[in-house]
């Protein structure tokens, strides 16, 4: 079985080049295309491609075109999400990988636009991308449902209402299951759609994705509050800043890596019943646990 290293290295390029081949191919606006272009290659982990694609090859099936272009419509939902949340309006930040935030380098107005963009050509490339009707009309349904006004928009509207508010550790989990473990939850659940697989297993992965999402949103909250600027290529001590409650504001440095640690537990237990299924091979999904710990 291969790694997420080798996943990374042979698979996440081609989602690199569909992203960009279909921004310039459908974006007639110079500058528009410059902006949304100008964030979507400026870098970043590609997290979420890397899970789609792992749940695919974690259930023994070949990463086809498909695959490619529906990990790359995910991707560029995430990176419009982020043009937003640096906007002023929301969380006013002024870099974002380690480069100037996309409204720092082309005005609010343009990142906007930028932002707007993205999301709707994202769907646009979903509509077309290779997967049989059946299996494309569910994603299209669940993306829809997980990215939108019940899901990952949903999170980022009450993440806002909820500054200057203290808050209970069960509302935080919510907030950070929708702004941040809705897509997360898209990516695994999409995956193993595209892998074929039964109504049980779509149902077992996505509590696994729920906890590795909650886990990864916990390992953020820790390190806005422990790591540097130069570690995260983004400002630091923000959720301080804007008044956030954390797990760490909650809990202190050392509950919240407690709850970091019980919550990737909870995951592993999802594993663990993942085991019974067929064609089914753990280690991918293993080592996402091991790189969320700290």
């Amino acid at each position: 079985m291969r790694s997420l290293r080798d996943i990374q290295q042979s698979h996440l390029p081609q989602v690199e080049a569909e992203m960009v081949r279909f921004i310039t191919e459908h974006t007639s606006h110079e500058t528009l295309k410059e902006s949304m272009l100008y964030s979507i290659q400026a870098g970043g982990k590609r997290l979420r491609p890397l899970m789609l694609l792992a749940a695919v090859a974690s259930f023994g099936k070949e990463i086809t075109d498909g695959a490619y272009q529906i990990a790359a419509a995910l991707e560029m939902v995430h990176t419009y999400s982020l043009i937003h949340d640096d906007l002023p309006a929301m969380d006013n930040d002024d870099l974002r990988r380690g480069k100037p935030t996309n409204h720092v380098a082309f005005g609010e107005a343009m990142a906007i636009l930028a932002g707007d963009g993205l999301l709707t050509e994202a769907f646009h490339l979903m509509s077309l991308a290779q997967v049989d009707a059946s299996p494309k009309i569910l994603l299209l349904q669940q993306f829809s449902k997980l990215a939108g006004t019940s899901g990952m928009v949903a999170g980022q509207a009450a993440d806002i209402q909820a500054e200057g508010q203290q808050l209970s550790i069960d509302e935080i989990a919510q907030i950070h299951q929708h702004k941040t473990g809705d897509l997360i939850a898209f990516a695994f659940v999409s995956g193993t759609v595209l892998a074929e697989q039964p109504e049980e297993v779509l149902l077992s992965v996505e509590r696994f994705a729920r906890q590795l999402g909650l886990a990864f949103q916990i390992r953020d909250d820790l390190l806005d509050a422990t790591a540097t600027t130069e570690e995260l290529g983004k400002n630091t001590q923000r959720d301080q800043e804007l008044a956030k409650s954390t797990y760490p504001a909650l809990l202190g440095i050392d509950g919240a890596r407690q709850a970091l640690t019980q919550t990737l537990a909870a995951a592993q237990h999802e594993i663990d019943q993942l085991q019974t299924a067929v064609d089914f091979h753990p280690q991918l999904f293993a080592e996402f646990i091991e790189k969320f710990r700290l």
